[in-house]
């Protein structure tokens, strides 16, 4: 079975087990949850990425440098 077959099948079982009202209603709570997956890694990849660019590290050789006063 390839990945739509998959699907297809995993939806024409929830038809025959939640009926067709059922079954709308939960595809739209699936959508909505991962659409609120979706914005929280957004705004953690945006904080992570705000993060990184406000305290530049300095790489080994630059403290080393320091330590010597050079």
């Amino acid at each position: 079975m390839g990945f739509g077959a998959d699907v297809l099948f995993l939806l024409l079982l929830g038809l025959l087990v939640l009926g067709p009202r059922q079954l709308h209603a939960m595809l739209g709570q699936v959508a909505r949850a991962k659409a609120q997956i979706e914005n929280a890694i957004r705004g953690l990849k945006s904080q992570l990425s705000a993060e990184l660019h406000a305290s530049p590290r300095k790489s080994n050789t630059d403290r080393s440098h320091d330590q010597l006063g050079i």
